[in-house]
């Protein structure tokens, strides 16, 4: 038939016995759909294997750094002890007066001084790291993560070389001093994973450090009380060399493999002029109303502010619990060291495998209701470990504790981290962090005088009453 229009099977168009009249290829064009699909797949896979690397890369690092950091935990009875014998300063006594006149005004049994004087040596590193953390991400946001995170390391491992030089108390201060204003490498974990993951996969990344955090507390302590048994006087020289030689390696770890994982197009072009905006990085107030993080909208901000009281009102009330617990497991259910140790290690495997095996599994925008599920199981589980006469109540408010927890910090620092520019993730991931530092100072000392005022169960069960606070703030974000 003159005239049809006949399609070939290559798809060009021809009419009988006349010219060529169009040449476009059907599988031409199929072929190039398929040939930029496949490179869209390419570069996805290319991407997911960098994140997957950098993630592997900081987990082994956190991993590193804690079970150096934790080793200190279980030694402080005997490290106190070593020093109260051996410290010819006048330091230490002076320090042991205003414990000793604490524990009396408060009414704490002096058999709990140790724990009550390490408990306040932690403060001491808390401050320290509420100080510091901003100032480390905005350093971060301006010369990139690599260079900043070295130094923190650096500067933790000259902590643990002063530690083993440490005959004196002074000097053992200064440790724990440079080893405080230093430990900004945390923060800046939680910026790189929000360099490096969408907000897909960040709680992903969160729940990571998690798992590390899980580990070290476990399997840390655990070497720590190994190293204190060895019953000479140079132990505590081994177990800052153990540290010392974990954190070079870390050094070395990371240099060699890490890779930098915030271009230069994305960071900010200064730190800031004046003393003016250096003072709002640990200023309180304006930690709390996030000043430094510019380019926010109002209603940003103002949801960023109301994250910022909930992560500040659940750590204060949880670092609080935390510390007494080894008061009301002894006092309420007569635990020996040995006892509490079991108790922990059960918290960090319980938290370990959640996060592992579940928090990291949460899909995009499940946040929020995961970090409500955590706050509700924090209520019944602090009345329960206040309240519990027996060791089956105790570790069903334990094993809540633990569910708990896992689930708070990763997912509300991934919420967090949705807020502002690429450009100013350290700086707001430090500003979080040094809110929680910040909770970390007060909790302890408020909720001792609680403890030791209203009685065990009294706080810990006013304590989880009061975690409905954050909570009902959560629930309005």
């Amino acid at each position: 038939m003159i005239g049809k229009m006949v399609i070939l099977r290559s798809g060009t168009k021809t009419k009988e016995g006349g010219q060529l009249s169009e040449d476009i290829s059907d599988t031409e064009i199929l072929n190039e759909e398929e040939s930029s699909g496949s490179s869209v797949h390419v570069k996805n896979d290319v991407k997911h294997k960098d994140s997957s690397r950098v993630q592997t890369v900081m987990f082994i690092s956190l991993l590193l750094d804690l079970l150096g950091f934790t080793v200190i935990l279980p030694l402080f009875p005997a490290l106190l002890d070593f020093y109260s014998k051996n410290d010819s300063s006048g330091l230490y006594a002076k320090l042991v007066s205003w414990v000793s006149a604490f524990q009396d005004v408060v009414g704490i049994p002096s058999k709990f001084h140790s724990v009550l004087f390490g408990g306040l040596l932690g403060s001491l590193f808390s401050l320290l790291q509420f100080l510091s953390s901003p100032i480390t991400g905005a350093l971060s946001d301006v010369y990139g993560r690599k260079p900043i995170f070295i130094g923190t390391l650096v500067g933790i491992a000259l902590s643990y070389a002063m530690w083993a030089m440490a005959s004196s108390f002074p000097l053992f201060i200064m440790a724990r001093i440079i080893g405080g204003t230093t430990k900004g490498n945390v923060s800046l974990a939680y910026s790189i994973m929000t360099d490096i993951l969408d907000e897909k996969t960040r709680s992903r990344g969160m729940a990571l450090i998690g798992v590390a955090f899980s580990i070290g507390f476990t399997i840390g302590p655990a070497i720590g009380a190994a190293f204190s048994r060895w019953g000479s006087s140079g132990w505590f020289m081994i177990s800052a060399i153990y540290a010392l030689v974990l954190a070079i390696l870390n050094i070395f770890y990371f240099a060699i493999f890490f890779e930098e994982s915030l271009p230069e197009s994305k960071r900010r072009k200064s730190i800031g002029t004046g003393l003016s905006e250096s003072l709002e990085l640990i200023n309180p107030s304006s930690l709390f109303s996030f000043k430094a993080v510019k380019g926010l909208e109002k209603k940003d901000r103002e949801r960023l502010i109301q994250l910022g009281w909930v992560y500040f009102l659940y750590l204060f009330l949880y670092s609080g619990l935390e510390f007494t617990m080894t008061f009301v497991t002894h006092h309420k259910h007569n635990y020996t060291s040995m006892d509490q140790g079991r108790m922990f290690s059960y918290l960090g495997i319980v938290m370990a495998l959640m996060q592992g095996g579940y928090v990291r599994r949460v899909k995009d925008g499940n946040e929020k209701s995961m970090s409500i599920k955590g706050l509700m199981m924090m209520v019944p589980a602090f009345i329960l470990v206040g309240a519990s006469e027996t060791n089956v109540g105790l570790y069903t408010g334990l094993t809540l504790y633990a569910l708990g927890s896992s689930m708070m910090v990763p997912c509300l620092t991934a919420l967090a981290s949705c807020h502002g520019s690429e450009s100013q993730k350290g700086t707001l991931l430090g500003i979080w962090r040094s809110l929680g530092a910040l909770a970390r100072v007060i909790g302890p000392v408020v909720t001792s005088v609680g403890f030791w005022c209203l009685g065990a169960e009294m706080c810990y069960i006013f304590g989880g009453i009061l975690m409905i606070a954050p909570l009902v703030v959560l629930h309005s974000y």
